[in-house]
C-alpha cells in the first residue's frame, strides 16, 4: 500500500468508526507502518482539510467528526448475516469485489457485539477457491464500465481460438455461475456478451462508448431478464 492508498485507508477507518478514536499504536499495527509515520499522515490529513481530530487521554486517540461520517445504517440481524454471506462469497473474478474486505471490516464495526460475533462466525465457514480471471483484466473491465470507456480485448472462445475485439461496454451480467461483460463488439457488428474468465487481456482506450439499452444489445437476454424480474416481484407479492 503507498502512501496515497494509506491515507484513504486511514480516513475510511475513522469514519468507519466516528464518533470513537482509535490510537496511534493500533493504527501502526493496522497498516504495518511506524508510528511515526502514522502520526505524519494524520498530521498531512489535518492539513488538507480533512476533519480528523486528536482526543488526548487515557481512552483518547485520533477521531473523525461525525458530521462528516455517514449516518448509521440500521440493518436488522438478517440483513447484516446476508450482507456479509454476500461480501464474504465475493469471489476474486466478481466484478467490483476489491473493496469487500474494508466493506466487512465497516460492517462489522457498526454491528453490536454479539451481532458482530455472529457475523465473523458466518464468514468463518465460507470459502471461495481462487478465480481465473486475471486481477489486470478485471480492474480494466470494471473501469471500463463504470466509466462507458471503449475496451480492447483478447478474447478465447469455448475451443479456445483467440481473437482481438474492441468492445463499447453496456454491463455486467452474472449468469450460471459466471460474469459476463455485455458490449456491442465492434468486431461482430453486434450486442454480445464476453465471459470474464475467458479475456486473456484488456486494456481501457481513452475513447467514451456510447449509450445502448440491454435491449438495444440483446433482445432475447432483455427479456429473459424482465421475464426473472416479474417472477421475482411476484414471489415477494
Amino acid at each position: 500500500m503507498n502512501r496515497t492508498e494509506r491515507l484513504y485507508a486511514l480516513v475510511d477507518e475513522l469514519r468507519a468508526i466516528a464518533p470513537r478514536p482509535r490510537t496511534v499504536g493500533w493504527l501502526s499495527a493496522r497498516f504495518g507502518v511506524s508510528r511515526r509515520t502514522v502520526q505524519r499522515d494524520l498530521q498531512a490529513l489535518t492539513e488538507t482539510g480533512v476533519p480528523v481530530r486528536a482526543e488526548a487521554g487515557r481512552h483518547g486517540g485520533w477521531f473523525i467528526d461525525r458530521r462528516t461520517a455517514l449516518p448509521p445504517i440500521n440493518l436488522t440481524g438478517p440483513e447484516a448475516l446476508a450482507v456479509a454471506t454476500a461480501l464474504a462469497g465475493a469471489e476474486d473474478a466478481t466484478p467490483f469485489s476489491a473493496a469487500g474486505r474494508s466493506a466487512m471490516r465497516k460492517l462489522a464495526a457498526a454491528l453490536d457485539e454479539s451481532a458482530a460475533d455472529e457475523v465473523r462466525a458466518l464468514t468463518e465457514l465460507i470459502h471461495v477457491l481462487p478465480a481465473r480471471t486475471a486481477p489486470s483484466v478485471l480492474a480494466t473491465v470494471e473501469q471500463a464500465v463504470a466509466q462507458r470507456r471503449v475496451v480492447w480485448i483478447r478474447y478465447a472462445d469455448a475451443a479456445g481460438r483467440e481473437s482481438e475485439r474492441e468492445v463499447e461496454p453496456g454491463g455486467l451480467l452474472a449468469a450460471e455461475g459466471s460474469w459476463y461483460l455485455v458490449g456491442w463488439c465492434r468486431h461482430r457488428r453486434a450486442g454480445r456478451g464476453f465471459r470474464l474468465d475467458r479475456i486473456r487481456a484488456a486494456e481501457l482506450r481513452d475513447e467514451p462508448a456510447r449509450e445502448r439499452t440491454l435491449a438495444a444489445l440483446d433482445r432475447d437476454l432483455a427479456g429473459r431478464i424482465r421475464h426473472t424480474e416479474t417472477l421475482r416481484s411476484l414471489s415477494r407479492g
